[in-house]
């Protein structure tokens, strides 16, 4: 084979990678398997997380706990960075905080923002129609998590009244 053969079909190998959008670099594509709506029902009260999926490159969130008669919530986003994937929290419609992926497998992503107050890390993972979403760091020293496990649940589903799902 000449020399001009081998480079030619170095060269369409190249061509055909690079058209083919091969990347190794995170998407929010990647985070797919989050989509959906999440129900946790317990005996303290109901938390749900709905996810779109990534469509355009971002997914977006909103987070509801209803817990003895307290509401709490929180928009979320999850969106590439010049840095990489970054998921943004806005509690009770405060500012963003970026916190920037660390770990992205098929069913777990790792968020941290090392100097955040609380939390400093996000975590979510998937297995089967199960969610567990984790928010986890310091306090005055002292570590601090915070744990929800949902279910996948068609779409603004509620808990049955006074029936806690595990």
């Amino acid at each position: 084979m000449t020399f001009h053969r081998v480079l030619g079909r170095s060269f369409a190998g190249m061509t055909m990678l690079a058209a083919s959008g091969a990347s190794s670099a995170p998407q929010t594509a990647d985070l797919s398997w989050i989509a959906g709506h999440w129900l946790e029902c317990t005996l303290r009260g109901e938390a749900t997380e709905t996810w779109t999926d990534d469509r355009g490159g971002v997914m977006l969130g909103l987070s509801k706990s209803i817990r003895d008669g307290r509401t709490s919530w929180e928009l979320s986003r999850i969106d590439r960075t010049p840095e990489g994937i970054a998921f943004f929290a806005s509690p009770k419609g405060q500012q963003p905080t970026a916190f920037k992926a660390v770990s992205i497998t098929k069913d777990k992503v790792v968020f941290e923002k090392p100097d955040h107050d609380f939390p400093q890390r996000v975590v979510y993972m998937r297995e089967g129609d199960r969610l567990t979403g984790r928010i986890e760091g310091t306090v005055g020293g002292k570590l601090r998590s915070a744990e929800w496990h949902y279910r996948l649940s068609p779409l603004n589903a509620t808990c049955p009244a006074n029936s806690p799902e595990r």
